[in-house]
């Protein structure tokens, strides 16, 4: 039975979960939240190095409020996060809030896609995608429900 490591989408702490569990709501041995969720996290620069570890992929969206791309895709975001939850995490970065890691992240247009595997970027997308686009592109990464 392998294990999972997996960060907490509440206090960040990993967790080891066995993969045959995922879907049945794990929590998080810290605080007894639920590890994996539905929704994307809020992420910033202080969660950033706990979030991109562990097994599960984490697809992160760089946006900002003035962006109207990034508003029309944030339903798509959602949408995916809940069609594959415990397959792959879901995380929101709001560049207005976190220049430094954006800039970090080398962020040059929003919004933008980074999947990390294992703490290392995997892939990276620009630009706004309807959900049968996004849940390809993912498929193309390996990231399939």
């Amino acid at each position: 039975m392998s294990k999972l490591v997996i960060p907490c989408a509440y206090c960040d702490a990993l967790n080891r979960v066995p993969e045959q569990r995922l879907n049945d709501t794990p929590r998080c041995g810290v605080c007894a939240a639920t590890v994996l969720r539905d929704k994307p996290l809020e992420l910033t620069a202080a969660r950033y190095s706990k979030q991109i570890k562990g097994d599960v992929p984490l697809l992160i969206d760089v946006w900002a409020s003035w962006c109207g791309p990034c508003r029309q895709f944030a339903p798509v975001f959602d949408q995916a996060a809940q069609a594959l939850q415990g397959v792959c995490r879901f995380a929101k970065l709001n560049s207005e809030q976190e220049p430094q890691l954006a800039g970090q992240l080398g962020v040059r247009s929003i919004p933008c896609l980074l999947l990390f595997r294992n703490g290392r970027e995997v892939a990276r997308q620009n630009g706004a995608m309807s959900l049968p686009q996004l849940l390809a592109w993912l498929r193309q990464q390996g990231v399939e429900a």
